[in-house]
C-alpha cells in the first residue's frame, strides 16, 4: 500500500473518548484530494427493507438519494453481506470483496466505516464522495470492491462511497469526517 498509494492506514483505538475504533494514517503521507478509504457494506435501495439490520447499528450510511450502505462487519449485517456476495459470484469471479469482514482485509482501504465524526477540537480531514461503479468496470477487478447490492435485480449500478482527503494528512493522524456533509 505504501509503495502504490504513498501511505498506509489502519484501525486502532480512537483518540476521541468513548469513540471505540478509529482509522489512522500509520505511514507515509496523504495528499489533499486523494482517496484515503472506502465505506464497505451491503447496498440497499431506498425502497428495500433494512429494519432488522439497522437495529442498534451505528454503521448504516445514508446517501443523498436515500440509498443506504450497511458497513457493520458483525452480526446479521455480516451474514447478509456474505450471503449476497456468494449469490452474485460469476463462475470463478467474485463480484465483491468479503475480506473486509475479517481482521486483515484484502483491500486495505475498506475501513471507512470506522472513521469517526469530527469534533470542535478535531476538525474533519476527510469527506464522503458517492459514486456509481460503471457497467464497463472490469469483471476481474470487482473482487476488490467491498460493496454488494442487497437485491440481485437492482437496475442501478453498484453504489460506492469513498473518503477523500480535505487537506494533506500525515502519518500518526486519525481520520475524521463530518457525518452531515457530502461532496457532490
Amino acid at each position: 500500500m505504501l509503495q502504490t498509494l504513498g501511505f498506509c492506514i489502519d484501525r486502532k483505538p480512537s483518540t476521541l473518548p468513548f469513540a471505540g475504533t478509529g482509522v489512522f494514517v500509520t505511514r507515509g503521507f496523504v495528499p489533499k484530494g486523494a482517496t484515503v478509504a472506502m465505506y464497505p457494506g451491503t447496498v440497499y435501495q431506498a425502497y428495500e427493507p433494512i429494519l432488522l439490520q439497522s437495529i442498534r447499528n451505528p454503521f448504516v450510511f445514508r446517501c443523498i438519494d436515500g440509498v443506504l450502505i450497511d458497513g457493520n462487519d458483525k452480526g446479521i449485517s455480516k451474514m447478509v453481506f456474505r450471503s449476497c456476495s456468494g449469490r452474485d459470484r460469476m463462475g470463478p469471479f467474485m463480484m465483491s470483496d468479503t475480506s473486509w469482514l475479517t481482521e486483515s482485509p484484502q483491500n486495505p482501504l475498506a475501513v471507512g466505516q470506522y472513521v469517526n465524526n469530527c469534533s470542535n477540537d478535531r476538525p474533519a480531514n476527510v469527506c464522503y464522495q458517492e459514486y456509481d461503479v460503471p457497467d464497463k468496470f472490469p469483471i476481474e477487478l470487482r473482487q476488490y470492491l467491498p460493496n454488494v447490492n442487497y437485491s440481485l435485480d437492482t437496475q442501478r449500478p453498484m453504489r460506492c462511497v469513498v473518503l477523500v482527503a480535505l487537506r494533506d494528512i500525515r502519518a500518526g493522524e486519525e481520520l475524521f469526517s463530518n457525518y452531515y456533509t457530502i461532496v457532490h
